[in-house]
């Protein structure tokens, strides 16, 4: 018991027996009652003063997540910056384009730069790697003539030089119209009639360019087959490049340095005996992509193709090219445990090496989602607003 309270006790014992008047000997025992009230007021609320300041502290420390709309201008440059590193780190097959924004979720953290998480779903278009046209020009395979879809999972930093990927994971799949009869049908790459269909149509370009230059196959494409009144007829893309050799008639010929070498991409049709070819001509592979002003690593020469008993089947039993597996991101601790399920194709790059693509970044249209409050919402309480969804975002193509 305190002093003070003690000497309230002996003063209301005296007045009481000096039988004094009730409202004298009960005011000090009130006023001392309010002065011990008052002070433990003091202490509630510096302590839960104290509480606030840790907890705001302590909340500033933490890791926090926002999920900006999947059609923002934030979430359009993030995925714009993945498109252009896959097609960067793509050195075979065709250019992929942007078809829809699945998923965003940004990560801040105090003293670290902010990692964008992105689920993206791509597709194939018509332009080789190694065709210069901007993608955003290139034609979108479509689906009757079976269309190639890439679903990825992209981890991306942003510092003060720009967004960059620093991990991503693909799965690819083909996509055909629903009961399309007649429609052409994809065939391994390793085809009987195909790889003569392509053999020919080579010949035949050999004999005829005005170039001076005898070509080589350098990679398959894609090969189709169709029925027709006449029997199977055969449909092949495939890349060239050129060799040593300035006549058609040399016999050893070997394909040049990619970086000098004139390359060709071909379309060609029919049967190994009747066929056209159409052969576009590029020059030497560029270091730059012109799209996105990014630093582009030089292609790696591809494999080029002879015919024979090389043609692995391992290899090249494959109807389409899918994404070049390089390295297993799963001990990054970047990518999503979903992508984990479609361990088909992995990219992972160390961020000094990814290429740093600058693009201005616009505020969200929308307001940002704390992942912390949303649970807390009272659906009794909030009036019913019909609202857009944020995610996924609108399909570019189909």
């Amino acid at each position: 018991m305190s002093s003070r309270l003690k000497y309230s006790l002996y003063i209301y014992i005296y007045t009481t027996n000096q039988t004094l008047p009730p409202s004298i000997c009960i005011l000090p025992l009130i006023q001392e009652f309010r002065l011990l009230l008052f002070s433990m007021q003091l202490l509630v609320t510096a302590a839960v003063l104290g509480l606030l300041v840790m907890g705001s502290w302590a909340q500033g420390m933490m890791p926090t997540f926002s999920f900006p709309p999947c059609d923002s201008p934030e979430a359009e440059a993030a995925a714009l910056v993945a498109q252009d590193f896959l097609n960067a780190q793509h050195t075979h097959g065709y250019k992929f384009v942007l078809n829809q924004i699945d998923k965003i979720k940004i990560l801040s953290k105090p003293g670290h730069a902010d990692m964008y998480f992105l689920e993206l779903d791509l597709l194939e278009t018509t332009c080789h790697v190694l065709d210069p046209t901007p993608v955003s020009l290139c034609p979108v395979r479509q689906k009757h003539t079976v269309a190639v879809e890439a679903d990825c999972d992209f981890a991306l930093t942003n510092t003060t030089q720009g967004l960059s990927v620093v991990a991503f994971k693909c799965k690819t799949e083909t996509e055909s119209e629903e009961e399309c009869l007649g429609c052409p049908s994809l065939v391994p790459f390793n085809d009987t009639d195909g790889l003569q269909l392509i053999e020919n149509s080579l010949d035949s370009f050999n004999k005829n360019n005005t170039l001076n230059t005898k070509f080589a196959l350098l990679e398959i494409g894609r090969m189709a087959s169709q029925i027709v009144s006449g029997g199977p007829k055969y449909f092949a893309e495939y890349a060239i490049i050129g060799t040593n050799c300035t006549s058609y008639d040399d016999d050893i010929c070997f394909p040049q340095n990619h970086t000098v070498a004139i390359h060709g991409l071909c379309h060609a049709e029919g049967s190994a005996n009747l066929n056209d070819v159409d052969c576009k001509i590029i020059g030497p592979t560029q270091t730059v992509d012109p799209a996105s002003n990014a630093t582009v690593r030089i292609q790696k020469l591809l494999h080029a193709h002879t015919f024979g008993p090389i043609h692995h089947p391992s290899i090249h039993d494959l109807r389409h090219h899918k994404l070049t597996a390089l390295h297993d991101p799963a001990a990054s601790g970047l990518l999503s445990a979903e992508s984990a399920e479609s361990a088909e194709v992995v990219v992972v790059v160390p961020p000094k090496e990814a290429p740093v693509v600058k693009r201005e970044i616009s505020a969200p249209e929308g307001p940002t989602v704390d992942a912390a409050i949303v649970p807390a919402l009272d659906a009794t309480v909030m009036p019913k607003i019909l609202l857009p969804p944020i995610c996924p975002g609108k399909k570019k193509h189909f």
